[in-house]
């Protein structure tokens, strides 16, 4: 059976993308269309939902967690749906985990498994965002209750550059629009990644396309994480 049968699927929101009008009914339009995405990914089978929209007050953010995990659970099995740096949220909605970045000031894996405790709670599934070669190896050689379950790594092929946290990423940019992309980092260190992370299943982010899935795959990633792939 293909490779592509056995990997990990992790879709991250972005529900700007979504086309509405402006004020509250955009608003509402916007998180309409990412329950039904979110509907849609968890009939096709989705592993991972990150629910990432940085820009939403605390109560608006539970408010779509607590609707996006009534939409997954109506799935058999759910998806498991993680909050991006929130762990207020996802404790407060029973989420299944919480995504951390590489920001020096955001919790630790342990810290989180910690609070999860706390609150009576599963232990959390918690992913990181890994952008160079060193951050996974902080990640790998961590005690194992400091370890993340999951390393997202990148960006692999390309992502807008606003959106690199770390800065000694070597990319070069290109404009595409208003928007400047970088062209990534490329396989051969996706490769060392996925090596130092082991046992610890890394997921390839940034550009992912069908046709480069494969690609990372062969390069010893578990799986892909994107945004735009998933709204196809």
């Amino acid at each position: 059976m293909p490779k592509l049968d056995f990997m990990l699927r992790y879709a991250i929101t972005d529900r700007a993308r979504f086309s509405a009008e402006s004020g509250q009914q955009a608003e509402t339009a916007r998180q309409a269309a990412l329950l039904r995405q979110a509907a849609r990914l968890a009939a096709e089978g989705i592993d991972f939902l990150q629910l990432r929209e940085r820009d939403l007050s605390a109560e608006d953010l539970a408010s779509l967690a607590h609707h996006l995990l009534a939409t997954l659970r109506a799935h058999n099995p759910a998806p498991k749906l993680l909050i991006n740096s929130r762990a207020d949220i996802a404790i407060a909605t029973c989420a299944d985990g919480v995504h951390l970045t590489s920001s020096p000031n955001e919790l630790t894996p342990a810290q989180v498994r910690a609070l999860y405790t706390a609150a009576g709670l599963a232990a959390p599934i918690v992913s990181l965002s890994c952008h160079t070669l060193d951050e996974v190896q902080r990640a790998a050689s961590s005690a194992p209750d400091g370890r993340p379950t999951l390393i997202l790594f990148g960006p692999v092929f390309e992502k807008v550059v606003a959106e690199i946290a770390a800065p000694e990423v070597q990319v070069t940019v290109k404009s595409n629009g208003n928007k400047k992309i970088s062209e990534g980092t490329g396989l051969d260190l996706l490769r060392a990644a996925c090596a130092a992370a082991a046992p610890i299943p890394v997921l390839a982010l940034g550009g992912i396309t069908r046709a480069k899935t494969e690609a990372c795959l062969d390069a010893g990633a578990a799986g892909i994480a994107a945004i735009r792939l998933f709204l196809e």
